[in-house]
């Protein structure tokens, strides 16, 4: 209660006011000193979200599918008749793809491997002195998990070849658990079509803390080979082949699910074209190589299929046949335009197919 004032009155007629009451009005005039402290302000740091359930997640990715339906068929659709292509066709058709799928991969991480190097690097393990061998070693990676062996599903750590060291001291959370939860989510989503939880994992790999052991290569071709899970002629599907446009992490499941949908399409698209080319060549080139004599020149043509770029030595360690051998079908195919020197050099030439 605030003391009453005093009836009495002083020579002038004013009420009196007592000591206690002077001094708080003295304070009160006090204009320059703070005020009072409140116990919550505008003007503190938000505070700390609470992370997602996994529930919340996967219903947003369940909706997001549900209205991209239509277009998911249609992408659906393209990857399975590059499936039904590669089941029907050589073998060396999906080591061609994955070469060059991993070199595209490499712009996209930004190492910046040329197609020639990739050729030449998974065939001889042959570097230049500019080549970046780890960057080369990415790429050889990336072919290898592209052309076969088991999956992603099973065990992440062993697909991405990462085990935890013996020493854990100084590592706040083992690999072995951050892959096993980014899996456990992935488990959980079986009811999305693999297509879906292809893109869904790429945009929850760096959410899982998977990004700070690896680059974005190791989540690419992991999604690559989840999207074509059911596949029996394609192990993956094409993510770079028809731009990068796709493999952008983040924002809005819709935005990122239409995304990886217009790459992917395009990546297949462009993938049938060169096979189309690929396949067109084979047959004139069966036909005009019937006069030649002898395992090299069908050995050749197999190898020139296969591979993007071939070199002399190349070719004379994939077909075992002598550097003559090769040399002279090689000139004899260049002179009737079925293949062509691209280096312009006089030594350590490279021929591609000349569709």
């Amino acid at each position: 209660m605030k003391p009453q004032a005093s009836a009495i009155t002083d020579d002038f007629g004013d009420p009196r006011i007592d000591a206690d009451e002077a001094e708080e009005r003295t304070e009160d005039n006090l204009w320059f000193l703070p005020g009072p402290i409140e116990e919550e302000t505008d003007d503190l740091p938000p505070r700390p979200r609470a992370e997602r359930c996994e529930t919340a997640i996967l219903d947003d990715w369940r909706k997001t599918e549900a209205g991209h339906s239509a277009r998911l068929a249609r992408v659906a659709g393209r990857l399975g008749a590059l499936d039904d292509r590669l089941l029907r066709g050589p073998e060396g058709w999906r080591h061609r793809l994955a070469l060059i799928e991993a070199a595209d991969l490499s712009w996209f991480v930004g190492d910046r491997v040329a197609r020639d190097r990739v050729a030449l690097w998974i065939s001889m393990r042959l570097s230049g002195a500019q080549d970046d061998t780890a960057a080369l070693s990415r790429v050889g990676w990336a072919v290898r998990r592209l052309t076969g062996g088991p999956g992603p599903d099973l065990d992440l750590s062993a697909f991405l070849g990462r085990r935890d060291p013996e020493n854990m001291e100084h590592q706040a959370e083992p690999f072995a658990d951050r892959a096993g939860g980014w899996l456990d989510l992935m488990e959980q989503a079986t009811d999305l079509h693999p297509i879906t939880r292809a893109c869904m994992g790429f945009n929850l790999w760096n959410l899982a803390g998977l990004g700070q052991y690896g680059d974005r290569m190791e989540a690419a071709v992991t999604a690559a080979r989840i999207a074509a899970s059911d596949g029996k002629g394609a192990i993956f599907a094409p993510l770079a082949m028809g731009g990068a446009g796709g493999l952008r992490a983040g924002g809005r499941p819709a935005d990122g699910l239409m995304r990886w949908l217009d790459g992917m399409e395009a990546a297949c698209l462009t993938a049938m074209r060169y096979l189309d080319d690929v396949e067109a060549w084979a047959a004139r080139a069966e036909v005009e190589m019937t006069q030649l004599s002898g395992k090299t020149a069908p050995a050749l043509r197999a190898v020139l299929t296969e591979w993007p770029l071939v070199s002399a030595p190349m070719a004379e360690a994939l077909t075992r046949a002598s550097r003559a051998a090769v040399q002279r079908n090689l000139v004899w195919m260049g002179a009737r335009g079925l293949i062509r020197e691209v280096t312009g050099q006089g030594r350590y030439r490279m021929w591609r197919l000349n569709v």
